[in-house]
């Protein structure tokens, strides 16, 4: 009975994240400042970076400084996406709207599985369109199909980890401004002083040691070695180690701060 109790209780929980998800994915393509966030803006960078810079940075990659530059554009996609994550948490908190759903008859944990499922449909859909924009300017993935996946896996790995971590910000905070703010403070930094855009042997000594070691730098490596189909060394174990990680310090902390809502 218990069993039977168990499994209806997950069915109950699993089919209210679902219809919470198509809500958050609903206001997200009737919103064109959500959309022009999520998707022109990496499309723009892919576009600058390929074309103001590419002519100037020497990577050694196979195909050019495109074949490197996509998988750090989709890394930086990956960290920049939890921006909306952190503001549409902040904005239900400060509006109420999180206490009307908490006071309706659905399942506690609905709302922030809910609020991560649609967000990482809404990074693979804006990772589709880097993609062919890339292919547009000349990206190959040179690791075949199994390379092809592994890349949209591990960014998709990506995706949610930092969503974990602007959930607990955005609710935390309450404030849309400054959790906008406070995710350009920590976003920045680890996106650009890491592998993305340029090797990080072409930094001063004293900054190498932590570009070298940081989060964003091993997962963007595993996905580079992934697409250009070459040695990915511990850069995979080592991404993946880190996003597990991230989400078992903040998924406990998201709640604990949903909970104190």
């Amino acid at each position: 009975m218990s069993d039977l109790t168990l499994t209806g209780q997950v069915r109950w929980s699993a089919y209210d994240a679902l219809v919470l998800s198509k809500r958050n994915l609903m206001i997200w393509a009737k919103v064109p400042a959500f959309i022009v966030f999520t998707i022109i803006q990496p499309v723009m960078f892919t576009l600058l970076f390929r074309y103001v810079f590419g002519g100037a940075i020497a990577t050694g990659a196979q195909g050019g400084y495109v074949d490197y530059l996509l998988p750090g554009i989709i890394g930086q996609t990956a960290a920049f996406t939890s921006f909306g994550t952190a503001i549409s948490l902040a904005s239900e908190a400060k509006t109420g709207v999180l206490d009307r759903l908490r006071a309706m008859p659905i399942a506690r944990s609905a709302v922030l599985i809910g609020r991560l499922g649609a967000d990482v449909v809404r990074l693979f859909v804006t990772l589709l369109i880097i993609v062919g924009v890339g292919c547009a300017v000349g990206f190959r993935f040179h690791g075949g199909v199994g390379g092809a996946i592994g890349m949209f896996a591990l960014a998709l790995l990506m995706g949610l980890a930092t969503c974990c971590v602007s959930a607990f910000i955005g609710l935390a905070i309450k404030d849309e401004e400054s959790v906008q703010a406070f995710g350009l403070i920590w976003v920045f930094p680890l996106t650009f002083v890491s592998s993305a855009f340029v090797p990080t042997q072409t930094m001063p000594g004293w900054m190498q040691a932590f570009a070298n070691n940081q989060p964003i730098t091993q997962i963007v490596d595993a996905m580079r070695a992934c697409a250009l189909g070459t040695p990915a060394g511990n850069h995979v174990w080592a991404g993946i180690l880190w996003m597990i990680g991230v989400m078992a310090v903040f998924i406990p902390l998201s709640v604990r701060a949903y909970r104190k809502v």
